[in-house]
């Protein structure tokens, strides 16, 4: 299909992927946390964009850019783990009271979680060494084959944050009863948040 090698398991490949807990997901629960549905929507096309924009960059050869200049690629990795520790260090000291680290404005939702996408480099070698897997030589047709993966991509993107979108709402609504649970998880993010930021910067 399009130069694609077993589509089926590169969608279930994809689906895999997107249910790993990550920097990604928990912006999308905790902007629909903060933002409803709208919210955790606009956060959901800022993770699609930022993975378009790190997919095109994989096709044009910015991983090999990146191999090449290890500071670069250490710069833009301690760049992210940075951001990430930063948004989580606002939650974990947030107060009662305090405007949400995440802007309630759905255009800001969208910023937050494309920067999350877009300061994680390793993403762009990670699609680098992922497409050619599911690349066939002898069917490939150019772009057109890496343009339907990326759509693939940004399809299955959408369809998964919509349901994470709207489980969460579902359980916000009923958590908003008792404030404190709200707060244990907003610092239960925040941690989460630091923690993948230092992941982000020692790893390998």
């Amino acid at each position: 299909m399009f130069g694609i090698a077993d589509y089926g398991a590169f969608v279930a490949a994809i689906v895999l992927f997107l249910a790993i807990p990550g920097p990604g997901n928990l912006a999308l629960i905790t902007s629909t946390s903060k933002g409803g549905v709208r919210g955790g929507l606009a956060a959901t096309m800022g993770v699609i964009a930022g993975d378009q924009v790190l997919m095109w960059a994989a096709v044009a050869g910015v991983a090999t850019l990146l191999a090449t200049y290890p500071t670069a690629f250490h710069a833009v990795q301690w760049l992210g783990a940075a951001y990430l520790a930063w948004l989580g260090f606002k939650m974990l000291t947030a107060k009662p009271g305090d405007a949400p680290v995440l802007n309630i404005e759905p255009r800001h939702y969208f910023k937050q979680a494309a920067l999350i996408t877009l300061l994680n480099p390793k993403a762009i070698v990670f699609y680098m060494a992922f497409f050619p897997l599911f690349v066939d030589p002898a069917r490939h047709q150019g772009m057109l084959t890496f343009g339907v993966m990326a759509a693939t991509v940004a399809a299955l993107t959408f369809a998964y944050g919509l349901i994470a979108v709207l489980l969460t709402h579902f359980l916000a609504e009923r958590m908003r009863a008792n404030p404190r649970i709200g707060r244990v998880l907003e610092k239960t993010a925040g941690v989460f948040l630091i923690g993948f930021g230092i992941k982000l910067a020692i790893s390998k």
